[in-house]
C-alpha cells in the first residue's frame, strides 16, 4: 500500500502535523542542549576519577564550547543545505544526527569521547532549530505567524524543564541521554509523510533553487547586508549572554553550598524554573510583537535580562529560595526574546536565501559564544567566583540593547513569500 504524502500547503491539518513534528524535535533540541550542563559536574568526575576543581572547570569548558561550535557550524551548514536540497530533507538529517549521537553519549567511557559526540550532536541541534523555524514560517498564515513561531520557541524551554526533571528522576546520567529515540521517530515520520515546502519547490521548478556559490554573494549585497549584520548582532548579543548563564547556572548554584554533596535538587529546580519562565515568555512574545512591534519588544527583553542578571549574581552569596523567582523573571525575558527573534529574522530575507541567511544570523553569534564561554572557568579565579564570571557576559545584553535601539522596525522583505500565506 502506498503512503499518502502530506503537502505543506495551506490546509490546516497538514500544517498541524508539520508543526507537531517541529515542536517535538525543537523541544528535544532544548533538552539535549542543556542536559549536559545539568549533569556536567557528575559526568566529568565519573570520567576523570579524582579530578580537582581546576581540571573540572577546564574539561567542563571544553565540553560546553565544543557543543556550541558544533551548534554554530550546524546552523550555518544546514541552513545552506535547506536552500540546496530542501527544507524537509535537511531537517530530517539534522534531527537524526543529534538524536543518534546523544544516544551514543550514554555509552561513552572517556571525556574525550563526550567532547567529540557533543560537537557533532551540536551540528544537528543547530540545523534543527534553524530549519524548524523556516518550515513553520513558510507555511503559516501571516496573521498568526508570530504567535505560531512564539509557540515553537516555547518548546526549547520545555526541553530545559525536562532536563531538570531528568536530573531529579535519573540518578545515572547515562540514562538521561537515551530518550534520543523520540526525535528520531519524529524525523522518520517527517521523511515519510511531509512533502517539501511549496515555496522551495516553486523555486526549484523555476531553477532558482540551484544556488551556485556565487548566489550567496547576495547575502552581502546592499539590500541584504544591513539586515544580515543587524540580525547577527542582535541575536548574537542575546545568545552569548544567555548561553553563558544557562550553561553555568547549575555549577553556580552548586558553588553556593558549602558541602559539595548538596545542591542536586536545587540545580534541577533552577533549570525547571528557567524553562518555565521561558515558556511563559515565548507564549507572550507573539502578542507583544503584534501590539508593540519587534523593536520595542526586543528593547524590553535586553533591558530585562541585564537587570535580572545583575540582581541574581551580585546579591546572592549563599543559596536562598529568592533565587527561584529571580531566575523565573530572567527566563521570562529570555522566552520573549527567542519568540521575537524567531519571528523577526526570517522576514528579513527572500525565499531563495532565507534558510542560509537565518542560519547565519542564528549562529554566527554562537561562534563567539563558543570561544568566550570557554573562558568562564578561567574567569572564576580572576573575578572571585562563578557569579562575577558569568555576570561579565551580561554586558552583551547592553550591546544588543544599543544595536536594537538604532535599528528600524522589522518589515518583511518585498520578495518574501512569507507575505503570501494570508
Amino acid at each position: 500500500m502506498s503512503v499518502t504524502r502530506i503537502d505543506t500547503g495551506p490546509h490546516p491539518p497538514d500544517r498541524n502535523l508539520l508543526f507537531a513534528i517541529c515542536v517535538v524535535c525543537y523541544a528535544f533540541g532544548g533538552y539535549f542542549s542543556t542536559l549536559m550542563p545539568v549533569y556536567l559536574p557528575v559526568v566529568v568526575k565519573e570520567l576523570m576519577a579524582d579530578v580537582d576543581a581546576d581540571d573540572l572547570n577546564e574539561v567542563s569548558a571544553y565540553i560546553g564550547s565544543m557543543f556550541l561550535l558544533g551548534w554554530t557550524f550546524g546552523g550555518i551548514l544546514f541552513g545552506f543545505l535547506g536552500d540546496q536540497i530542501g527544507r524537509i530533507r535537511a531537517f530530517v538529517i539534522a534531527v537524526c544526527l543529534y538524536a543518534v549521537l546523544n544516544i551514543l553519549i550514554s555509552f561513552s567511557n572517556s571525556w574525550q569521547m563526550v567532547i567529540l559526540l557533543r560537537f557533532f550532536s551540536g551540528l544537528g541541534v543547530g540545523g534543527t532549530l534553524v530549519l524548524a523555524t523556516i518550515l513553520v514560517a513558510e507555511v503559516w498564515p501571516a496573521k498568526s505567524r508570530a504567535i505560531a513561531l512564539g509557540i515553537l520557541a516555547v518548546t526549547f524551554p520545555i526541553g530545559i524543564i525536562s532536563t531538570g526533571i531528568a536530573n531529579n528522576f535519573f540518578s545515572d546520567w547515562r540514562l538521561a541521554f537515551l530518550p534520543g529515540f523520540i526525535p528520531l521517530l519524529a524525523a522518520f515520520t517527517a521523511l515519510i509523510l511531509i512533502r517539501e515546502s511549496k515555496e522551495w519547490t516553486q523555486l526549484k521548478q523555476q531553477s532558482l533553487s540551484k544556488l551556485e556559490p556565487s548566489k550567496y554573494l547576495a547575502l552581502f549585497e546592499s539590500q541584504n547586508k544591513k539586515n544580515l549584520i543587524q540580525g547577527s548582532l542582535i541575536f548574537g548579543s542575546m545568545i552569548i549572554g544567555l548561553w553563558a548563564i544557562f550553561s553555568w547556572m547549575p555549577t553556580w548554584v552548586q558553588s553556593l553550598f558549602p558541602d559539595p554533596g548538596q545542591g542536586q535538587i536545587e540545580r534541577g529546580i533552577t533549570m525547571m524554573i528557567l524553562g518555565s519562565g521561558g515558556i511563559v515568555g515565548g507564549s507572550l512574545s507573539g502578542f507583544l510583537i503584534n501590539y508593540l512591534g519587534h523593536r520595542k519588544t526586543l528593547l524590553i527583553t535586553f533591558a530585562g535580562c541585564f537587570v535580572m542578571c545583575f540582581i541574581i549574581f551580585k546579591t546572592n552569596q549563599t543559596f536562598s529560595t529568592i533565587i527561584y523567582p529571580e531566575c523565573a523573571l530572567l527566563a521570562l525575558f529570555f522566552g520573549i526574546s527567542q519568540g521575537t527573534l524567531s519571528s523577526y529574522l526570517p522576514e528579513l530575507f527572500p525565499t531563495k536565501i532565507r534558510a542560509t541567511a537565518t542560519g547565519f544570523c542564528f549562529n554566527i553569534g554562537r561562534l563567539a559564544t563558543a570561544i568566550v564561554v570557554f573562558f568562564v572557568g578561567a574567569l572564576v579565579h580572576v573575578m572571585g567566583g562563578y557569579g562575577n564570571a558569568v555576570l561579565v557576559f551580561s554586558i552583551t545584553f547592553l550591546i544588543g540593547l544599543l544595536v536594537t535601539f538604532y535599528s528600524p522596525e522589522a518589515v518583511a522583505h518585498s520578495d518574501s513569500s512569507l507575505n503570501k500565506n494570508l
